[in-house]
């Protein structure tokens, strides 16, 4: 089994930049087919420690578009890789986008339910600093107690995550 080291970084006010590059890229093939790019993640979230790889939600308004979407992104080098298990999401790679910063990207309706924990989760911790402050010590105590380890990693920090859940409504 291969190992993923985990890299868990102070907030880089660069993630924004980074961020920008990717859904301009992705905005001028598919512009005309989605409802937005979302930033979503701990890169999203400004002083939030994270691992350096910005997570993005392209939002489409419904499934009809989907087919479209999927041979657009194609086209400028992401592949399919379906809902990966949660419903309403579907996840795509890239094998050769140097000049990207590393990111995950999915795409979802509108009226996901994931599409809407991420965006809650993120406006949450962004009116609260102190939540912020806590969660971002626990990424980082759980990379340092687990670097080699990225499922005992998201083990060590969801307790974290569970209780701001429940602070921002989601549980």
């Amino acid at each position: 089994m291969k190992t993923k080291h985990v890299v868990v970084l102070p907030y880089d006010a660069k993630w924004k930049s980074d961020f920008e590059n990717i859904r301009q890229e992705i905005e001028k093939a598919i512009g005309d087919l989605i409802v937005g790019v979302e930033h979503v993640g701990s890169t999203s979230v400004d002083g939030l420690s994270a691992k350096p790889c910005i997570d993005i939600d392209v939002v489409i308004k419904d499934y009809s578009v989907l087919d479209d979407v999927i041979d657009k992104l194609e086209s400028i080098g992401y592949i399919h890789e379906g809902n990966l298990g949660i419903e309403d999401r579907e996840a795509f790679k890239y094998l050769d986008k140097p000049h990207l910063q590393t990111h995950h990207l999915y795409v979802c309706p509108q009226q996901s339910k994931e599409l809407h924990r991420h965006i809650t989760f993120r406006d949450f911790l962004r009116k609260n600093p102190e939540a912020v402050k806590k969660y971002g010590a626990v990424k980082e105590m759980a990379a340092q107690l687990f670097p080699d380890d990225i499922e005992k990693y998201i083990e060590y920090k969801s307790p974290c995550i569970e209780e701001l859940y429940k602070m921002c409504g989601l549980e």
